[in-house]
Order: C-alpha cells, then sequence, then structure tokens
C-alpha cells in the first residue's frame, strides 16, 4: 500500500513538471507566400514543426530540385537565415536552442527525441517526442555542393562566433546528441523559427 501511495505521488510530481504533458499542437500560416506550417509547443518555446521553405536570395533547394524544398524546406546561408522569418518569428539564438536540448533531456539524448522516426540512414532514427520532426536535410556547403542527406539536419541559430562562423545545432544519424558548435556562415543550413 506504502508503495502505491508513493508511486501515485510521484506521478503527480511528474504531471506538474509537465513530464508526462502531450506537446501543444498548432498550426501557423506565413502571410508572405500563404505556406502553413506545424508548429508545438515544448516547453515554454513554441517552436516551427517543420523546416522553413520560404525563398529568399541565398537559399537553396538540396541539389537544386523543389521536390527537395517541399520535404525538407530551404537551405539559408547563416545571412540570409537572419531575415527569413516571418513576422512575430525569430531566428532562435544560442539560448534558446540550449532551452530546446534541456527539454529533450540534455545533449547527450535531446536529439533522439528531436528526429523523426524514419528516413535517417542506417536506423539513425530518432523518437519524436515532442512533434519537433526533424529530417535529414543535409546541407549545401559553400563551394555549391550538396553533402549529408539522409545522415544530418543542421539548423542556424542567431548567435554570432566571429565574421566567419556561427553557431548552429547538429543531429546526426550516428548519435543521439544534439551538438550546437560553429559553423562557416556561407553554408546552406536548414531553419527553424521560435515563436517571439
Amino acid at each position: 500500500m506504502k508503495r502505491l501511495v508513493f508511486t501515485i505521488a510521484l506521478m503527480v510530481v511528474f504531471c506538474a513538471e509537465g513530464a508526462f504533458a502531450a506537446p501543444e499542437k498548432g498550426t501557423m500560416k506565413d502571410s508572405r507566400d500563404g505556406k502553413t506550417y506545424k508548429t508545438v509547443k515544448i516547453g515554454k518555446q513554441t517552436w516551427m514543426g517543420s523546416n522553413l521553405n520560404y525563398k529568399i536570395e541565398d537559399s537553396f533547394c538540396y541539389k537544386g530540385d523543389e521536390t527537395n524544398c517541399v520535404k525538407y524546406g530551404r537551405l539559408y546561408t547563416w545571412k540570409a537565415a537572419q531575415k527569413a522569418c516571418p513576422a512575430g518569428w525569430h531566428l532562435p539564438s544560442k539560448e534558446d536552442f540550449e532551452a530546446l536540448v534541456d527539454a529533450g533531456g540534455g545533449e547527450v539524448v535531446a536529439g533522439k527525441k528531436l528526429k523523426v522516426s524514419s528516413g535517417w540512414d542506417e536506423n539513425g532514427n530518432g523518437v519524436d517526442s515532442f512533434g519537433f520532426s526533424a529530417l535529414p536535410a543535409g546541407t549545401r556547403v559553400y563551394d555549391g555542393d550538396y553533402i549529408e542527406e539522409g545522415e544530418n539536419a543542421y539548423f542556424w541559430s542567431s548567435t554570432e562566433h566571429s565574421s566567419h562562423v556561427a553557431l548552429r545545432m547538429l543531429l546526426s544519424y550516428e548519435f543521439d546528441l544534439a551538438d550546437l558548435s560553429n559553423f562557416d556562415k556561407e553554408d546552406g543550413f536548414s531553419v527553424r523559427c521560435l515563436k517571439d
């Protein structure tokens, strides 16, 4: 009986902290081009639940194929990413990504919870615990080559490290962690906008 009471008490505590709360999901419409995006509330943040696909200068479809923009969203240079999000939304900062990773259980395991459950190479799939639904969109490197589709997802942050590099989040088929580190601003990465 004591064990049952203790278990119920623990469940009440966990529910109060949101451990078992289902993520709040919705949609938003980009008034600039009429595209609709899924949204998901993770912790105190509301994220787009799919990659941005708004066409601006220095944004690209993987391998120049428009069907890849439909599937993965566009790949943006860091400069383009700064102005890509619609009104009421913004490119997340380092601190924003850190809060997302913390909500996902920390750097070592958050990647698995943020990745979709199929489509990643070598069964490197995630469990998509929150509806963030990260896809392995790959990257456009600064010289114009496209690489790593099926392997990696990169997301720009607004946080600049130097005149040449800025912070990005990496999710990979090779591991479950969410890696925050700096990369060349001229590379083309995905964008997830965060609600203001």
